[in-house]
């Protein structure tokens, strides 16, 4: 859906009116613009450079409108004045316009939930269900907190693992910028000095030579294997078939799989305790939270539990059948079947896999450190057995 800039006047008003607006086409826009009491004035599809880049809508973006928007309902403000309130004070022009378009779509009688509906890029299935559910109930403002509250879990999460890969991906370059020094720089001067005085190179050496002339003499092969390579697995990564083997590397690489697993049971039990408490059905509920892991493969498995509730069998049950699902899972949701709180059990369930989480990153990120200490000893042991060894052979033969 492309996204146009507009100016326009009010029917009723003949207020001048600026702003954006999502549309197919810009005759569909402009037909949009008339249907919310506007005359349009002129009308221009927006490009694709760098500063829609910036101003691109963010978690962060979306959950300060969440806080934002849940803080006014919930003081009793009416919808559509909380929404041009909130839209006041958003800087995001993105975030600003699909505000103004979600309030034009309330004004114009619509539900929120339908409004909210039209723009599946930024708000998610388990947004939209919130929001459906806290519409009905009329519990909106509790419905607008747990989103955001669970986005900031989830932003935190991702934040923590992120961080636990930044250092390990710093060493990794600063350890091939060293090799690629070293063959470039360092080792034609060893063989230029060899060379000279008419001696045989060591072996490691004579392959580091060898290293070196390849890259020299074929550097834009090696560029345009590894842009072809990227080229190819970047699309590949798109298809059903990437989708699916990169979901399952995931839950199964080595020292990672467990970090994974985890976090995509926190995920689904947090997801469904929040939809459980707010009212939504079991099977939509197991749809949408389902999804919401964002691992296809975790998805599938939850989709067939859910075809087995269907027929009659307990949630518990059909969890417990599928694979990668974890135990506690299962465990805590026949608690919740016997007891009747099932969306409590899942939450005290989610809050252990969010406490396993931060363990298990910071054993990671302790484990990752040897790691790189070994990958820095192994550059290090070749410039001493390549370079500097054979320097030191030299200088004693001719001593």
């Amino acid at each position: 859906m492309k996204r146009f800039t507009y100016k326009a006047k009010e029917q009723s008003s003949g207020k001048v009116i600026k702003g954006t607006i999502q549309a197919e086409t810009e005759r569909v826009a402009g037909k949009l613009l008339v249907d919310r009491g506007y005359v349009p004035e002129y009308i221009k599809e927006e490009g694709g450079g760098l500063a829609d880049k910036m101003n691109k809508v963010t978690s962060k973006d979306r959950i300060n409108f969440t806080r934002q928007f849940a803080t006014l309902v919930g003081a009793g403000l009416p919808i559509a004045q909380s929404l041009r309130s909130v839209s006041e004070q958003t800087q995001n022009k993105s975030m600003k316009a699909i505000i103004e378009e979600i309030l034009a779509d309330v004004e114009a009688g619509r539900p929120l939930s339908t409004a909210f509906a039209k723009h599946p890029d930024t708000f998610n299935k388990v947004y939209l269900s919130l929001i459906k559910a806290g519409e009905t109930s009329g519990t909106l403002d509790q419905s607008l907190r747990r989103i955001a509250e669970q986005e900031e879990k989830d932003q935190k999460m991702l934040g923590k693992i992120k961080s636990a890969m930044t250092m390990p991906l710093i060493t990794l370059f600063v350890i091939i910028v060293v090799f690629i020094y070293m063959m470039l720089e360092v080792v034609p001067h060893v063989e230029s000095l060899y060379s000279d005085l008419g001696e045989e190179l060591p072996t490691l050496t004579l392959i580091m030579v060898g290293i070196k002339d390849f890259l020299i003499n074929f550097w834009w092969l090696v560029i345009v294997i590894l842009g072809v390579m990227v080229a190819f697995f970047m699309q590949w990564r798109k298809t059903d078939n990437g989708i699916h083997v990169m979901a399952t590397i995931k839950l199964n690489v080595p020292m990672f799989n467990g970090l994974f697993r985890i976090l995509y049971m926190s995920r689904f039990a947090r997801i469904s305790q929040i939809l459980l408490s707010t009212g939504v059905a079991v099977l939509d509920t197991m749809n949408i939270a389902g999804e919401a892991t964002a691992n296809v493969v975790i998805q599938e498995k939850i989709d067939a539990a859910g075809e087995k509730v269907q027929s009659g069998r307990p949630l518990s049950e059909a969890l417990k059948e599928q694979e990668y699902i974890d135990p506690l899972v299962y465990q805590m949701a026949a608690i919740g079947e016997q007891s009747g709180k099932m969306d409590e059990m899942l939450g005290k369930a989610a809050q252990v896999f969010e406490d396993e989480l931060d363990e298990k990153i910071a054993t990671i990120s302790a484990m990752i450190e040897p790691v790189m200490m070994i990958m820095l000893a192994v550059v290090a042991g070749l410039l001493v057995g390549g370079v500097l060894f054979p320097i030191y052979s030299l200088v004693n033969s001719i001593g």
